[in-house]
């Protein structure tokens, strides 16, 4: 997968609307109703190596009824911020309704999850600190080519986000 060929340097990153590697990313690959399910759309703006390893950035598009399973990250803060639609965000056990212009804060070893619960398309921004999160998302995806409809989740999407996985939760 092309990653961002940046290196970090002094100054300002500018990465311009409508641009960054865009993926499309099985977000669901462990419950029974994965297979079939269908992909969403991730947008690069910035990457381990552009920021020197400080932030990652990556702006998503996720299907209505799509989302990750719970999970944790042990080694990272993550953040959201909506920008289209509306999200139920799972906090442990507490259910957070985001919807455009709301600002997610989970600090790193929360269990927590998003999914997309209108009718249509729902966008984020993701915000990863430290980055290399966003590693997974370059291992488990595919170029997305614009115009085209979400692709579903194979077999191999499985496959691949299973062999993955451990790297980036241990």
């Amino acid at each position: 997968m092309t990653q961002i060929t940046g290196t970090r340097r002094d100054g300002v990153i500018h990465v311009p609307a409508g641009t960054g590697p865009s993926l499309w990313i099985p977000e669901d690959t462990q419950s029974e109703d994965a297979l079939g399910s269908v992909k969403a759309t991730y947008t690069v703006k910035v990457d381990s190596a552009t920021t020197g390893g400080t932030l990652s950035a990556v702006e998503a598009s996720v299907p209505p009824g799509s989302g990750p399973p719970p999970h944790a990250h042990d080694h990272a803060d993550e953040a959201y911020y909506i920008l289209e639609g509306t999200f139920e965000v799972l906090d442990g056990d507490r259910l957070i309704t985001a919807r455009p212009g709301d600002f997610i804060f989970i600090p790193r070893g929360t269990t927590h999850r998003f999914k997309n619960v209108g009718p249509d398309a729902a966008r984020m921004l993701f915000l990863f600190t430290p980055a290399g999160f966003e590693g997974l998302f370059y291992e488990i995806g595919e170029r997305a080519v614009p115009g085209q409809p979400w692709p579903r989740v194979t077999e191999k999407d499985v496959e691949r986000a299973g062999e993955a996985g451990p790297r980036y939760f241990p």
